[in-house]
């Protein structure tokens, strides 16, 4: 049983008590004096008596003060039109020189291939030879990995060996941050630190290990809190796991986001992978509604959706992947950062679906995209071939900004810190815009199985578009 604990109008000693008095220890109970008898707090239901021998984990999280300010905080420090613009409160790297990066490849030329690997990311998304970190600098980069999902080095370097002989790269994780699991790799963790490590080629890469659960979920707030005390850790942070905004208590969502606010003012860049849901569905009331989910609908991390090739064995342009997560929050307002391209989408989209299926005012989220489809992934020792979904897409994408941070840092300027800011004002500037195709929801007469669809410029299924990283750069080079 995982219980969230929050300080509201009565102390942390009297919440305690209260707790208290719905476990029963041994076989007798614990029976408060009658001042210290509270009622249940909201979303608590008594379940009896506790057997013995049953383990309990306890989460008691405190209400945090002055996020106003720390919202006006993180728009000031992310927002290149503010005057105390600086990606975030993190310390200035050493000055150094900008190394010259070749020519690159024409964006959409032909090839063929048999599956995404690392030479056909880079073929599509413009990375040269070049493209890879230099090993002089303190860039870094990080993965979490959440369930009892594990990677194994021996897997990292067999995949390298097989797919990493055309770039420079490291064939270990630099640092594992928590404990990691001796038993058989999981495709989900082996997918996130192979790309992200392909991706962002030759960059110190940590992974952070977080076992246990919050109510049968990722422990997210466990992670973060981490984060929020350790004094360095990497720009760039990844995280392919998410949950139904409904399957979460509001109290918790709430609570998480404020770590992510934290991070957002550290300078840190978090992207998180939008589902492989599509718009998804639930019942509610009697009636349809589309799903969205959490971490991806915060406000605060750059969220991740997920396209195809065109044609699936050439690398071409890039259609919607019917199953990139995306849509519109029920828990978080839309910010204001993102006011002018959602109002855009919403005024302009030929293909909106009924309004009663989502929070117009909601949140909108992807932000950007990248391929999802049809990835070779090495776990167990095993080259598996057309791995999917948006958690392949966000490490790919977290690389190419590490990528980006390692040429700002030799250029003597800061990380990237929280993109979205930066990202909606610049209109998706140095990202290939995806137009064409739909993403998946309710079977239903009314839907038919159709949520929204891509379109010019900014939308609810592949956000901005996918990275041309030339063009990228260029656009995120200077502060």
């Amino acid at each position: 049983m995982t219980a969230d604990l929050l300080r509201d109008g009565m102390g942390l000693r009297s919440c305690l008590l209260g707790l208290l008095a719905l476990i029963v220890v041994g076989t007798g109970s614990y029976t408060p004096e009658p001042d210290q008898q509270r009622t249940l707090p909201p979303g608590w239901a008594s379940l009896g008596r506790v057997d013995p021998e049953e383990e309990l984990s306890l989460t008691f999280a405190l209400r945090q003060q002055n996020l106003e300010r720390l919202s006006e905080l993180v728009q000031a420090v992310s927002d290149p039109g503010s005057p105390r613009y600086v990606g975030g409160l993190h310390r200035f790297p050493p000055t150094s020189s900008l190394r010259q990066r070749p020519e690159p490849q024409v964006a959409g030329a032909v090839g063929l291939h048999l599956g995404v690997t690392p030479s056909v990311i880079r073929k599509r998304y413009n990375l040269t030879a070049q493209d890879v970190g230099s090993g002089t600098t303190n860039n870094s980069q990080a993965c979490a990995q959440f369930l009892e999902q594990y990677f194994h080095d021996s897997d990292l370097a067999q995949f390298m060996r097989l797919f990493g002989g055309n770039f420079a790269h490291q064939a270990s994780v630099a640092r594992v941050v928590g404990q990691q699991g001796r038993g058989r790799a999981g495709i989900e963790a082996s997918l996130d630190v192979e790309y992200l490590m392909s991706a962002g080629a030759n960059i110190s890469t940590w992974v952070y290990s977080n076992p246990g659960r919050h109510e049968t979920q990722e422990p997210f707030l466990q992670w973060l809190v981490l984060l929020s005390n350790e004094s360095a850790l990497p720009p760039v942070h990844t995280v392919s796991y998410g949950d139904d905004e409904d399957s979460l208590s509001s109290a918790y969502m709430q609570r998480v986001n404020t770590e992510f606010m934290k991070a957002a003012t550290r300078g840190l860049t978090l992207l998180f992978a939008s589902g492989d849901s599509g718009a998804g569905c639930w019942s509610a009331s009697g009636r349809h509604q589309f799903r969205p989910s959490f971490p991806a609908s915060s406000p605060y991390v750059t969220t991740v959706g997920g396209t195809s090739f065109q044609n699936p064995f050439q690398v071409t342009n890039e259609i919607v992947d019917y199953i990139s997560g995306g849509g519109f929050s029920n828990v978080f307002p839309r910010p204001s950062y993102q006011e002018e391209a959602v109002a855009q989408f919403l005024s302009s989209s030929p293909h909106l679906p009924p309004s009663s299926y989502f929070n117009a005012s909601g949140r909108a989220y992807p932000d950007v995209a990248a391929l999802s489809d049809g990835y070779w992934v090495v776990s167990n020792h095993v080259p598996i071939p057309w791995v999917s979904g948006t958690s392949a897409s966000t490490p790919v994408f977290g690389g190419i900004l590490s990528l980006i941070n390692e040429h700002r840092i030799l250029s003597g300027h800061p990380p990237l810190g929280f993109l979205n800011p930066r990202l909606y004002q610049q209109h998706g500037a140095g990202l290939f815009d995806v137009n064409h195709g739909c993403h998946e929801s309710c079977l239903d007469e009314e839907v038919q199985g159709q949520g929204f669809c891509s379109g010019p410029g900014w939308d609810p299924v592949t956000g901005w578009g996918t990275p041309n990283f030339p063009a990228l750069l260029k656009t995120l080079i200077n502060p």
